[in-house]
């Protein structure tokens, strides 16, 4: 975490007082100062918009046979122990323990005939869309740098890009972004993940930052003048989002809960804060804390949910994990929509693949890339449908398969960003497309 410390009663520029210190959540620097940061983002073009996506990962592959796809005439080996239930939308069944997320079908979209997954035991196609073999120089970018790096901040005190999920034992689950060929400019600020107390201003007052800051700001009006290129003149834009980035309460009020009306921190629910095994906490505090990042302007939130590799007990994990999911992600379904938020946020929640249709001797289903499942909400997508099908034991797709990059396809052109043209430089000076060439937004959601 950052940490600046305050000496007695100090008053920050927007009018809040703080006794002890600001406290802001660390941030990969690269080696960086933050003005430096700024200008790097800036030189990338940045362009206003709040449009915005919440990516919602599930570490270990959820059971797509239990989620959103039932088989309940197959075998008892393959259909388990969970039972379909209608929805709102005529025709379309879920699993009986997200009875929440049953009664808000008109505003999601299950796709059952998810394809293309590398079969890896991380978070790294989810968050890019892609495999992390072969990639190019510098490394594919996380959706939320892409976005950072073209879109960049739309405050210069909120980060675009927030990664939410915690340390994890099981490392590549962990993982809540990287800025590959972005730029460490465009890396997710992390206020939960390891590393956090790197960033310590030791005895750094606020009152002793402004008076850095008067010092900064008479050497660059001495550097200025003497500057007849006039390069010297844009610095004082960098250093003043730098300084807002350290000394406003925007950032530091969206990540406090205490803030929110107590009502709605109930009908989120109480998360628990320990991880499950090598996996994520159940944390339903932080679907609450995605959608006040989000309406503070940040673009992109990333956060990891619980542990779904359910090698054993699959069903006992199903009816402990389940409802928890269906609460936290309905509550912010509909918090988002009754804020009017949610035509212009995307919410995917997914995992890395599937699971075998066939339950194994311990109970459990085993990894199973073949086919898995997503679920989209929001971005002014057209809801209340299912996308694909599988054959009658789940095992493959038969039906309208998508690959994980057509839904960057469909996330990007929600945000305003043609793939099929924007591209990023990787570190060879190559332009690389956001997607692979071919892939397009799903078009029945677009």
């Amino acid at each position: 975490m950052l940490n600046i410390l305050a000496k007695g009663h100090s008053r920050l520029c927007d009018g809040l007082d703080r006794r002890n210190f600001l406290r802001i959540g660390g941030l990969a620097l690269g080696g960086l100062s933050l003005p430096q940061l700024f200008q790097a983002e800036a030189q990338a073009g940045i362009r206003s918009s709040q449009k915005s996506i919440i990516m919602i990962y599930l570490p270990g592959g959820p059971p797509h046979l239990d989620m959103y796809d039932l088989k309940p005439n197959a075998p008892a080996e393959i259909r388990g122990e969970l039972s379909p239930i209608p929805t709102n939308v005529s025709g379309i069944e879920i699993c009986e323990l997200m009875p929440r997320l049953a009664g808000m079908m008109d505003k999601l979209v299950p796709i059952r005939s998810m394809v293309g997954a590398t079969g890896k035991h991380h978070a790294f196609q989810c968050l890019t869309g892609r495999s992390d073999d072969r990639q190019p120089p510098g490394g594919w970018p996380s959706l939320g740098s892409a976005l950072s790096r073209l879109k960049g901040p739309t405050d210069p005190a909120v980060p675009p890009f927030v990664g939410l999920s915690p340390a994890m034992r099981h490392t590549p689950w962990a993982d809540a972004g990287q800025p590959g060929f972005a730029g460490f400019a465009n890396g997710p600020f992390k206020p939960n993940a390891e590393g956090r107390d790197d960033m310590i201003l030791n005895g750094i007052s606020l009152e002793r930052l402004g008076d850095r800051k008067k010092l900064l700001s008479s050497l660059d009006r001495f550097r200025r003048d003497a500057d007849s290129s006039g390069m010297m003149a844009g610095l004082d834009a960098f250093n003043q989002q730098a300084f807002g980035v350290l000394t406003s309460s925007k950032l530091v009020e969206a990540l406090d809960l205490s803030k929110e009306d107590p009502r709605v921190v109930e009908r989120y629910g109480k998360g628990d804060p320990n991880n499950v095994l090598d996996g994520a906490p159940r944390m339903m505090e932080h679907f609450l804390m995605a959608r006040r990042l989000v309406e503070a302007g940040v673009r992109c939130v990333s956060l990891a949910f619980s542990r779904w590799d359910w090698h054993d007990n699959n069903f006992k994990r199903a009816r402990e994990d389940m409802p928890m999911l269906d609460q936290g992600l309905s509550a912010l379904i509909e918090d988002l929509e009754m804020r009017g938020m949610l035509q212009d946020t995307t919410v995917v929640v997914w995992g890395e693949f599937g699971r075998t249709p066939k339950v194994n001797d311990k109970g459990g289903r085993d990894h199973w890339p073949k086919v898995s499942t997503a679920l989209l909400a929001g971005g002014g997508m057209r809801t209340g449908q299912v996308i694909g099908a599988t054959d009658r034991l789940g095992e493959e797709a038969i039906d309208r398969p998508v690959h994980f990059q057509e839904v960057f396809a469909t996330m990007y052109k929600n945000l305003g960003i043609d793939s099929n043209y924007v591209t990023i430089p990787d570190f060879a000076g190559r332009p690389q497309y956001l997607v692979d060439p071919g892939y397009q937004p799903i078009s029945e959601l677009v």
